[in-house]
């Protein structure tokens, strides 16, 4: 087992909007370490939702959809003698902000047809609006941890 648990990286906020929630989203997206294509997909994306929620700011269409997407509640398995109970825990933030860019890349990439972008785009206003696949995932989440509210008592 590890001594200590590794510091965390600061992460440095995107060019354009200066943006760390966003910067994060980008190396999320990123793959083979092609940043630049990366960049170009959310940038192209903000751009869209700009256009289609008749010049909104993008970065507020965008933090609203993280923090609707965001899960507050989870479940984690817990050992107590021979059976395993899933608790319900609260999520901390950290783990908040990645489980919301993950759920919400997911959703965008399983849409059909259109480019990345459109189909990020799609999902992000959607999520800002409360509905969409993402939206559905963080409610299941906390179906899921209601239903176990029974064994909340064994938190670690």
């Amino acid at each position: 087992m590890r001594r200590a648990k590794p510091e965390k990286r600061k992460t440095l906020p995107d060019i354009r909007y200066n943006n760390v929630t966003l910067q994060v989203m980008i190396h999320h997206i990123m793959s083979r370490g092609k940043k630049s294509v990366a960049t170009h997909l959310v940038y192209d994306t903000m751009d869209l939702i700009s256009k289609r929620s008749d010049g909104k700011n993008p970065v507020e269409v965008f933090d609203t959809a993280m923090k609707n997407v965001a899960p507050v509640m989870e479940v984690r398995p817990r050992r107590v003698g021979g059976a395993t109970y899933q608790v319900p825990m609260e999520v901390p933030t950290y783990r908040r902000t990645a489980l919301a860019i993950r759920w919400i890349l997911a959703a965008a990439r399983a849409r059909g047809g259109k480019s990345f972008s459109e189909k990020l785009a799609d999902e992000l206003m959607d999520a800002a609006k409360n509905e969409g696949a993402a939206i559905r995932k963080r409610e299941e989440s906390h179906k899921m941890a209601e239903a176990n509210r029974a064994f909340s008592h064994f938190r670690v």
